[in-house]
């Protein structure tokens, strides 16, 4: 089976700015401001088969070779993970300062 991604506008749950298109040849899948995601797919991506439909923190950075800086998404609700693609206007490099000082 194949699924179409969508390039929408939303608003964030979590921060509630709202959210623009995608700027290249992808699609939104997170807020750029605060990172945050939705629990919108199950198996794998794009599926938007998820029963859950709660918010995901974002918890960590990840480097896949093909497809460059990830984020780690969390689900608040069931715990689920998922890597994310980062956007070129996403604010990646200051969750990574944040996570950082942490550690």
């Amino acid at each position: 089976m194949w699924f179409k991604m969508i390039n929408e506008s939303f608003e964030c749950e979590n921060c509630h700015k709202e959210i623009t298109k995608h700027p290249e040849w992808s699609a939104r899948n997170h807020c750029p401001f605060c990172l945050y995601s939705k629990h919108l797919d199950d198996k794998f991506p794009w599926d938007r088969n998820s029963t859950c439909m709660w918010l995901m923190i974002p918890i960590d950075i990840d480097y896949k070779k093909n497809k460059w800086n990830m984020i780690k998404h969390k689900c608040i609700k069931c715990s689920k993970e998922i890597l994310n693609k980062i956007a070129p206007d996403d604010a990646f490099l200051e969750f990574v300062e944040k996570r950082n000082k942490i550690i």
